[in-house]
This record gives structure tokens, sequence and C-alpha cells, in this order.
């Protein structure tokens, strides 16, 4: 007996160690009333009958045919509703979900926990993120519940998620924090990744720190069924509540736009530059915009933004992206071997128009050379042609490459446009070998080139053979 008694008092220290907490009971009971079902019509174009009636699959090409068929009035409209999950951020009305809940929709109804349904009207969506921002109007203060701080969540931490899944009601899972940082296909990504079940019908519903904060929304699943095998995402409050608080304001988000075009520092491009470290944002292109107006150029590393060190270029677009439009912040870049700092007024990256950085006069004279495992050729108006490059495209063409050469497993294919040799542009073949013998009697270990594919230009650092 005293045994058991011992391994009793081990098992609850051992939960309270682990912060486990005994129940979920009394959090469901203090965050339930602020979290609803969403569900919302949507009126669609019904196709006539197809060579699938009477498959089980019609309903979906149906749906695939209303998508792709241009407006057509006078066709049968059919309704179609989806549901989803959300819940309450003030006691005046305003409902946090999903953008793909509600995307399309004629109608969106809400229901409480209490049972009580409202109409609500859309306020603001950002697809970036795919959070939207609703408003019900109620007689009396609704029940709400606040955001708390993900940047204090910890892998391994408690959690609770709440919402509609499968349509079932209001349903309750828990588990873990999984994961932090997450990145699924967004330029703003920053998913919390975690165990609880979350289904179909969870999205736009909240993540609870145990506290009873939202410290994310759900949003997404990984799964080969389409069900629940303990990896889903939500996306973290501390992105949320940024594109809220605009929703809110201005009905729509206005993020900050440096104007750059960018690319990750591996350590071959650091040791070419001279940098020290691999990190920060490699500048490969300065189009018209806030960046070339504050003397942003080619090459520069971005290495400090409004104070926040840079790693690479997934934390320079988010900071950016967080930015208040029209601030005045400082940039600090590496150039030439020395760091400095401009100062850039900040456009809004919603308004952002694609422009063609102005280019030299091309050489003439074709010309074609075998180096570093790659067939180079000067650019002619054949090969201006043949490769839709614009008229004032200057530089050498990637005509062959050796598929067993470091070229081709550093990313360069034919067709390839090079556009800098030695951080020098270069207009024919006989540039690019004068760059090369310069820097190998310079002794230097890498030389970089800078290259264009369509309208994506990137330095790519090669190895130069001892």
């Amino acid at each position: 007996m005293l045994l058991g008694l011992a391994m009793v008092i081990v098992s609850s220290l051992s939960a309270v160690a682990q912060g486990r907490p005994g129940s979920f009971a009394d959090l469901v009971d203090q965050v339930s009333g602020a979290v609803v079902n969403i569900t919302t019509n949507t009126s669609v174009a019904v196709a006539g009958p197809g060579p699938n009636r009477g498959n089980p699959l019609e309903d979906f090409f149906e749906e695939f045919r209303d998508r792709n068929a241009p407006n057509q009035p006078d066709r049968p409209r059919r309704r179609g509703s989806a549901l989803g999950s959300g819940f309450v951020i003030s006691e005046d009305g305003y409902i946090v979900t999903n953008n793909h809940v509600i995307e399309n929709a004629d109608e969106i109804l809400i229901e409480f926990f209490s049972g009580n349904e409202l109409p609500a009207e859309l306020i603001g969506t950002d697809p970036n993120t795919d959070i939207a921002l609703l408003k019900v109007e109620s007689d009396s203060p609704l029940p709400y519940v606040p955001f708390g701080d993900s940047s204090a969540m910890r892998t391994g931490d408690w959690v609770m998620a709440m919402g509609n899944p499968l349509g079932q009601g209001f349903s309750v899972s828990a588990g873990i924090v999984s994961s932090l940082g997450r990145e699924l296909q967004g330029a703003y990504d920053d998913y919390i990744q975690t165990d609880a079940a979350i289904n179909r019908g969870n999205s736009g519903g909240p993540l609870f720190n145990m506290s009873g904060e939202v410290i994310g929304v759900n949003t997404a699943i990984l799964s080969p069924n389409g069900g629940s095998i303990g990896i889903g995402f939500a996306m973290a409050s501390n992105v949320v509540t940024n594109v809220v608080d605009q929703l809110q304001e201005f009905g729509e988000t206005r993020r900050g736009w440096l104007g750059v075009r960018i690319q990750d520092v591996d350590p071959e491009l650091a040791e070419a530059l001279g940098l020290e470290n691999a990190n920060g944002a490699l500048v490969t292109d300065v189009p018209e915009g806030p960046a070339k107006e504050a003397g942003i150029l080619p090459r520069d590393v971005i290495l400090n933004f409004d104070g926040v060190d840079i790693a690479d270029t997934r934390e320079l677009v988010k900071t950016v992206g967080n930015a208040p439009v029209e601030k005045a912040v400082r940039v600090t870049v590496f150039r030439d071997g020395d760091t400095q700092t401009l100062l850039v007024t900040l456009g809004r990256r919603e308004d952002a128009q694609a422009a063609v950085p102005a280019s030299a006069e091309r050489p003439e004279g074709p010309s074609q050379v075998e180096l570093m495992g790659m067939t180079v050729s000067n650019l002619t108006e054949a090969l201006r042609a043949q490769l839709g490059l614009d008229a004032d495209a200057t530089g050498i063409v990637v005509s062959d490459i050796d598929p067993n050469s470091s070229a081709y497993e550093k990313g360069l294919r034919a067709g390839d446009l090079i556009e800098e040799a030695g951080q020098v542009r270069v207009e024919s073949v006989s540039d690019l070998e004068e760059r090369l013998a310069e820097a190998q009697d310079a002794g230097q270990k890498s030389f970089l080139l800078l290259i264009r594919r369509g309208d994506d230009p990137r330095f790519v650092a090669l190895a130069l053979n001892e």
C-alpha cells in the first residue's frame, strides 16, 4: 500500500512539473461563450447535365465547371454552404476567422455557444495570412477572448483548440505546441504546429494557451486522408493582431514596401562579397521605388532594418511587411567591404507596381567561349528573340552547361542571362574572361555572378579551382 501511495505521489509531482492540467473544463467554461460556428451561403451557377450524370463525383465536376465558366446570368443558380469557426474579440461584435471560410460568401451567419444566431458583415480580408474580420450587431455586450503573445509560447506548452469540426458543433481538443515558426507557402507565414486535433470545420477557430488567451488561429492540417493525424497549423497571434488592427481601421491591409528583389546569403556568397557571416538579405535588383530613391544598390546586403537584425530574406519580408506605410526607417547595408546606414521612407506593398530597371547598351559582335563548365555566348538578336528577352536586356547567355559542373549544381541552366561577373556588369564573353582572370590573380576562392531568368535576378557564387 505504501508503494502504491508513493507511485501516486511521484505521478502527481511529475504532472505538476510538466504543468499538465488536471482538467480543461474550467478553461472551456471560461472561453466557450466567445467561440462561434460560422455558416456561409453562396449562390453559384448550375451547369447543365454533363457526362458525369449519376457519377458519385458529379458534384465535384459541376463545382469545377462553375469555377471556370464565365458569368452567365441566364444559367440556373443553386445555393452552396460551408462551415467554419471563429471567435469574438470585442464586446461590440468583431469576430476573427479564416478568409477561406467566408470567401465569396453571399451570406454569413454566426451561431453562438448559447444557440443565438446573428448575421455578420464582412469588414475586410487578408488572403496572404488567410485572416478575415467580421462584425455582428448585438443588443447586449458579447463575451469575447483576448489575444495572447504567441512569441512567449514554447515547444511542449499545452494548448486547446475549439471550433466546429466536420459540422458537429462546438467541440474541444487539446494537445501541445509541436513546433514554432512553421512556414507553409506564404511570405508572411508564422504558424504554430500542434498535435491538438484539428479537422475540417475547425478553420478560423482559436488555439488557446492555458490562460484562455488566443495564441493562434487554426488554419490548416497536413493529412493524407483529410482527417486529423496530429499535424495542425495555427497562424500565430502576433501576426494576426497586426492584420486585424489594420482591417479594423482601414478595411484592408497596409503593409510596408521597401522595393527590392532579394535572396539568401550562403557561405560561398558571403566569401565572395567579403562578409564574415552568411546572414542578411542580398539585394539582386532595385526597381523604381523607396529603396532606389534611398540609394540602395544591387549587391548590397541588408543586415539591419529599423533596428531589427536580419538573418535571411524571410525575416526581412516579414519585418518590412509589419512596418507602417510612409514610415522613415534606417536600413544598414553591407557594401564594398563596409557598412552604411540609409534612411528609407516605405511605400505601400499593395500599391506597388513592377518596374523594369534601366540597362546599358548591349555589345556587338558574336562570340562564344567555354569556361567553368558553361558555354557562354554574346547576346545576339537571334538569342534575344529565342529567349524572349526585353529589348534593353544586356549580358551574356549561358548557351550550354555541363550537368556535372559546379555551375549546374548551383542552379545555372542554359538560357540564363549573366548580367554581372565579379560585381561588374558584363556585355561580352571577353568581359567575363577578364573578370574571371582578375579574380584568380587576386587569389579569390569564389566568383560571384548575377544571373537573370525571366524576371527573377539571382546571385550565384561559383568556387574557383586552385
